[in-house]
C-alpha cells in the first residue's frame, strides 16, 4: 500500500504540470500551492514501506498532506465561484489606475506569468470539474487510502 500512496501522491504534481504542456493549462498560484503537499505525501510514503514499524505514523503524515492539498483545492474552488477573495496577491488581475505610468503598472505585474485565480482551469469539455475540484476529490482519495494502509494487512 505504501507504494501505491508514493506512485500516486507522484501522479498529482507531475499530471498537473504535463497539462501545462500538453493541454496549454496555465496554473494560478493556488494551482501551484495544491501540488506541494503531495511531493510532502510521496516523501513520507516513500520510506513507509521500508520501515514496517513507522508505517503508520509515516502513512498518517501521508494523509494528512493529502487531504491538505485537498483543502486547498476546496479553498480554490471557493474562490472560482466567487465566494471569496483569494488573499494571495498573485491571484488578482493585475489593475491599472487612473494616472498610472507605464513604468508604474509594469512594476505592479507578477514577475512570472500568471492567471486569475478565480479563472477555473478545465480539462476535460462538457464535464463541470475544474481542475481545482478534480484535485480536491483527488486529495481525498489518496488521504483515504493512505489511512487504510495504516492497518495491518
Amino acid at each position: 500500500m505504501p507504494i501505491a500512496v508514493f506512485l500516486l501522491a507522484l501522479a498529482a504534481p507531475v499530471f498537473a504540470g504535463l497539462s501545462e504542456g500538453w493541454f496549454g493549462l496555465a496554473p494560478c498560484e493556488l494551482c501551484l500551492w495544491q501540488r506541494a503537499p503531495y511531493w510532502l505525501a510521496a516523501g513520507l510514503a516513500l520510506p513507509a514501506a521500508l520501515l514496517p514499524r513507522a508505517r503508520p505514523w509515516l502513512l498518517l503524515g501521508a494523509a494528512l498532506a493529502a487531504a491538505a492539498s485537498a483543502l486547498i483545492g476546496a479553498f480554490h474552488m471557493g474562490v472560482e465561484f466567487k465566494w471569496w477573495p483569494s488573499p494571495l496577491a498573485g491571484c488578482a488581475t493585475p489593475q491599472a489606475a487612473i494616472g498610472q505610468t507605464i513604468e508604474e503598472l509594469m512594476r505592479s505585474l507578477a514577475p512570472t506569468p500568471t492567471k486569475p485565480c478565480d479563472e477555473p482551469a478545465f480539462l476535460i469539455p462538457g464535464l463541470p470539474l475544474s481542475m481545482a475540484a478534480m484535485n480536491t476529490i483527488y486529495g481525498l482519495a489518496l488521504a483515504a487510502l493512505a489511512l487504510r494502509g495504516r492497518r495491518p494487512a
